[in-house]
Formats: C-alpha cells, structure tokens, sequence
C-alpha cells in the first residue's frame, strides 16, 4: 500500500556550481529550487532566514555546524548590497569565517569562481525576482 507524498528538506548532498538565479529561486545541477540557498561542503539546502532583511546568527546553525570546513562567506542579500548585522558579523568573525555580503547576483558568480578553484567557501543565497 502506497504511503502517500513524503516531503523532505530540500537538500543537494554534493557542491555544485549555481548555473542560474531569479524568478524567485536557483537553478544547480540540472535542477531548481525555489527560495533561497544554504550552499555548505557538506551540500545545497534550502534556507528560510526568519527574516532576510534581517539576518541573525541563529539563521545560520547549520553553517556553523561545518565551521571548520569554510575560510570564506559570501551572502547574496538580494538585489541591494546591505552590511550583515554587527552580532551576526561578530558570531561568524569567532568561528573563524570572513564573510563578504554582496548582492544576490555578484554572490552567485563569486561563489562559482572560488568552488571552481576548489576553495572553502559556503554562499547563503537570497533568493530575487
């Protein structure tokens, strides 16, 4: 007998280059996602900040989970650049994380560049229209 539909956290259990952004998601690894991005070493996941106007450290559990596999930051914030949040910059500063935030698109293609190069980076991409 059937189960029915099983809904799991969105997750991609690999690195993979972001190939295109907009209409309100992500498109990576012949695939798309709607919302935005956690991008960590250990995978792509879906990421819902509790308001990403407003960025906290609690926001980013799951990045500080795998602190020591990330050098480097970037935060797509949208379409505008925004300063990250003093207590969140602090929070990442202690784990030993340089982030860099950045418009949603300039974040996207930073982040291709340095997975390319096979660098520590994670991304929290903010989804656009």
């Amino acid at each position: 007998m059937a189960k029915g539909i099983i809904i799991r956290e969105a997750h991609y259990p690999g690195r993979a280059p972001i190939e295109a952004y907009g209409n309100g998601g992500f498109r990576f690894a012949d695939m798309s996602h709607r919302g935005s991005l956690l991008v960590l070493p250990s995978g792509i996941h879906g990421w819902e900040p509790a308001d990403p106007q407003a960025l906290k450290a609690s926001d980013f559990d799951r990045l500080f989970a795998e602190a020591g596999k990330v050098e480097i930051l970037l935060v797509g914030m949208g379409k505008d650049l925004r300063p990250l949040p003093a207590a969140l910059r602090a929070a990442l500063k202690e784990a030993g994380i340089s982030a860099d935030p950045m418009s949603t698109g300039a974040a996207v293609r930073t982040y291709n560049v340095l997975l390319a190069e096979d660098r520590a980076v994670a991304a929290a991409l903010i989804a656009v229209d």
